[in-house]
């Protein structure tokens, strides 16, 4: 599958694979992922405070981080996990942590999307870490963002999947309501994220997830940004706007770069 988009706001770079691949080889998803994060970690430098993303494409970067931690090839990094799966992961792998209140400057941040537009805005949080995420990801200095090509959307919620609302569990009904109705112009639908024992998903902050599911765009994304901000209820919600400074996409053809 190609990349496209069908704006082109941003300077973009095309790198190709090394080796070459030869055109039988189909890559899964997972290896597409592997190879955008392992890009991304060439952007590490020894002493820095690292943003570690949450996800099963951030988790490739993670680990590329600790290999190269345990191979000498990095020295004093330091890292602020942005949920408690990639603390444990981090963990294992003897990556030195810390957290904001201590690092309230981090470096740089690599970590995955849901959903990437051609303007470089995001939809995260579908693995319930978004807040933590984005107040990680808030106080970089470079936000790296990896994902495959299956992630490119021509406009934030085209995919037709979830755009993810971190709200208190006190009286969600009444909170995702005021959601679906807010963006009643967009076809939007609200409903509670459960687990897998059809019990309400529960983040790592003890709240719930609304996923919201529409049908149309939602139009001016800061204008929609602040109006789910001001539900009473709402603790933040998974759109990332003007927050990534560079996209690595990984697809059949190569690598593409797209920078602010």
């Amino acid at each position: 599958m190609a990349i496209a988009w069908s704006k082109k706001p941003a300077s973009m770079e095309a790198l190709s694979l090394s080796p070459p691949m030869s055109p039988t080889v189909i890559l899964t998803q997972d290896e597409l992922k592997k190879i955008a994060a392992y890009k991304a970690v060439e952007f590490v430098e020894s002493g820095m405070v690292l943003g570690l993303g949450t996800g099963s494409t951030a988790k490739h970067a993670v680990d590329r981080i600790g290999d190269l931690l345990r191979q000498g090839k990095l020295t004093n990094i330091v890292g602020i996990p942005t949920s408690k799966k990639t603390q444990e992961q981090a963990l294992s792998l003897d990556i030195p942590l810390s957290d904001l209140d201590s690092h309230p400057a981090i470096d740089l941040a690599i970590d995955g999307a849901d959903e990437v537009d051609p303007h470089l805005n995001l939809v995260k949080g579908r693995g319930g870490s978004l807040l933590r995420e984005k107040m990680v990801e808030g106080a970089c200095k470079k936000f790296v963002c990896i994902v495959d090509e299956s992630k490119l959307v021509k406009h934030l919620g085209g995919s037709g999947l979830a755009l993810p609302v971190e709200v208190v569990p006190f009286c969600w009904k009444f909170t995702a309501n005021k959601l679906q109705n807010l963006f009643e112009r967009s076809g939007c639908v609200a409903k509670l994220r459960n687990d897998c024992e059809g019990k309400p998903f529960v983040t790592d902050n003890g709240n719930y997830i609304v996923d919201l599911y529409l049908k149309k765009e939602l139009g001016d994304l800061q204008i929609a940004s602040d109006a789910i901000l001001r539900i009473a209820g709402v603790v933040e919600h998974g759109m990332f706007l003007d927050m990534a400074t560079t996209v690595i996409v990984a697809g059949e053809l190569g690598i593409t770069i797209k920078n602010k």
